[in-house]
């Protein structure tokens, strides 16, 4: 009896171990996913404003600042109607994605996922505008030590925190609608007052959605499912690559030095 108890935590022991390995390398997967879809944003948010402004008045559609115009596609980019479906894009892109995600593949949702981080990338490209160069990089800088010790947080927390979805998940549509609604009034104060909030929320977002990752992976892990794990990486790197994204927006209205 005893030689088969010793033999049972022997393969408890296993397959827990085999589950932390699994787990280790789903969660490397998915920052792996995520940082590549940051560098895709970045990358096409600086080539989308290095074609938008120009410091030579003969190619200017329009003057910004001193010494500085933006170019006939700056100008259909920002200044036109164009400038709303740019605007709206990745949230179309977002909701799209989602809803459709069950029918691909798990490499037909990488590749959609890669393309919505340069959709991302081309609506936020107006940052490049407003502000220093150098306060956008500090900024970047402050909001990825926050997300780490939040997902580092969200990861190790014994602490069941899943109660939290419905409130953030709630207070996300808030902000969206605050912030359309604020696209007509232009109030600076409701404005800070969005982007405090938001920074919370999406802190919240960042710590809700490591650890559910990491529950998803648990439960599901012995099923073997390599397709759905796949798949659960790549939603995965998408949440946390919007609660990234958000909280740099967000924090960037405090940070960032304007133009």
């Amino acid at each position: 009896m005893a030689e088969y108890e010793t033999i049972r935590a022997g393969r408890v022991g296993a397959r827990t171990l085999a589950i932390d390995e699994g787990l280790r390398a789903h969660m490397n997967k998915v920052y792996g996913l995520m940082s590549v879809g940051m560098l895709l944003t970045a990358a096409a948010a600086w080539a989308i404003a290095g074609l938008a402004v120009t410091t030579d008045p003969s190619l200017a559609a329009a003057q910004i600042g001193a010494d500085k115009y933006l170019t006939g596609f700056g100008a259909a980019l920002y200044l036109s109607p164009l400038k709303w479906v740019v605007m709206f894009a990745p949230l179309a892109f977002v909701f799209g994605f989602t809803a459709m995600l069950n029918r691909m593949s798990a490499a037909a949702a990488q590749l959609v996922f890669y393309s919505f981080a340069v959709v991302m990338g081309v609506s936020i490209s107006s940052i490049f505008l407003v502000f220093t160069g150098m306060s956008i990089v500090q900024t970047f800088l402050v909001t990825a030590i926050a997300f780490a010790g939040l997902s580092l947080w969200g990861y190790t927390t014994k602490k069941d925190i899943s109660g939290w979805g419905s409130f953030l998940i709630m207070g996300v549509i808030g902000l969206i609608v605050a912030s359309i609604v604020n696209l007509f009034l232009g109030s600076g104060t409701v404005q800070l007052a969005i982007s405090a909030l938001g920074v919370l929320i999406f802190a919240g977002l960042t710590a809700y959605d490591t650890q559910n990752i990491k529950n998803n992976y648990i439960a599901h892990a012995q099923q073997g499912d390599a397709e759905w794990l796949g798949k659960s990486a790549i939603m995965g790197a998408l949440n946390l690559y919007l609660d990234f994204i958000n909280m740099f927006m967000f924090l960037l209205q405090f940070l960032g030095n304007r133009e």
